[in-house]
């Protein structure tokens, strides 16, 4: 049976450097303005060394009031496959300015959240990134109240704390805007979310595709701009019968990759091929069907990893108790879905 290591105490880096405690302390705190001779540190160093001697971070953070700890609450973004970039980017900020993630996926059970949040103050942690998987009006719990706070690819339904979310508005216009570049004027929308849904990711996606055809002079085809749900089988569904029909668009934005994937299943049934008979734009570059789908998917790329650094940057300045709002651009991915119009109309 293993033995269990023994704890290296602060008395035994001393007695082995043949100094105090004190001056192991003031070397280990890295103490402004200490007299400790060079030589004297070198000493402490190597002892520490030699005895694989680790500070008690919480004892430490019980003495100056601070972890060095953010806490990272979310729905399930880190058990997501493209959503966990945020946790990633979260990560990687706070490593950079010397603290750690303490991360908790909650699945939407407000017991499990209640626990994780009591944990996380118990821990003094410096603040929360509270992050969601999907663009959404969220409302914080009452048990954060007092804890600098910042939201992350959602935003707060009272305005009370920092959001920092996806730029829908650009990112649909930039989709529509690459095909009227491409000749396209015939141009229709699969959006993800029902027209009365309060959903900032499919408003602002509509409004941005409104935007780039009112700009180029293109009028609106209400009959060709669709609702769904986001999944790939109204993709297929809406995607037959806008095509079907004798007066049919020559290009689709679709409001994200999994309904540019069931389009794609409905041009090739319908005996049509992507770009030639029908352009697609998708929205996400969702990892696992955008560069997979034959051509690959022009789309519109969800900022992750770029909105989890720009939590943490306002939340590190001292910004987590003043609300703000804070977009972040989404950048157009061009792959092999859009080609020239054939016959510009």
């Amino acid at each position: 049976m293993a033995r269990r290591k023994q704890t290296v105490t602060m008395w035994q880096v001393a007695e082995r450097a043949g100094v105090s405690q004190a001056t192991v302390s003031l070397v280990l705190n890295n103490v402004e303005g200490n007299r400790v001779a060079e030589a004297t540190r070198n000493r402490v160093l190597d002892a520490v060394k030699d005895l694989d001697y680790r500070t008690n971070a919480f004892a430490k953070s019980l003495r100056s009031g601070e972890s060095g700890m953010i806490g990272f609450i979310s729905d399930e973004v880190a058990s997501a496959p493209f959503a966990g970039q945020l946790l990633k980017g979260a990560q990687l900020a706070a490593w950079e300015t010397g603290n750690v993630i303490l991360s908790v996926d909650t699945y939407n059970e407000p017991d499990l959240e209640a626990a994780a949040i009591d944990m996380m103050r118990s821990y003094r942690v410096r603040g929360v990134v509270y992050a969601s998987m999907y663009h959404r009006l969220v409302e914080l719990p009452a048990s954060l109240d007092g804890v600098p706070t910042v939201i992350v690819n959602a935003q707060d339904r009272a305005g009370t704390v920092p959001s920092v979310f996806p730029d829908e508005e650009l990112g649909g216009y930039a989709a529509t805007r690459h095909l009227i570049e491409a000749d396209h004027t015939r141009i229709a929308m699969i959006n993800i979310q029902d027209v009365d849904s309060d959903l900032p990711a499919g408003i602002g996606r509509l409004a941005g595709f409104r935007r780039a055809l009112a700009e180029a002079g293109i009028g609106e085809r209400p009959e060709w701009i669709r609702h769904g749900s986001g999944i790939v089988e109204d993709g297929l569904e809406i995607t037959t019968a806008l095509l079907a029909a004798e007066d049919r668009p020559t290009a689709i934005f679709c409001g994200n990759d999994r309904t540019a994937w069931g389009a794609y299943r409905a041009i090739e049934r319908l005996g049509l091929s992507v770009p030639d008979d029908c352009a697609i734009v998708g929205f996400d570059n969702h990892e696992m069907i955008a560069p997979y789908l034959d051509p690959g998917l022009t789309t519109v790329e969800l900022p992750y990893e770029q909105m989890a650094r720009a939590g943490l940057e306002i939340l590190l300045a001292g910004g987590g108790d003043q609300p703000s709002r804070t977009p972040i651009e989404c950048s157009l991915i061009p792959r092999g879905s859009v080609s020239k119009a054939k016959v510009p109309s």
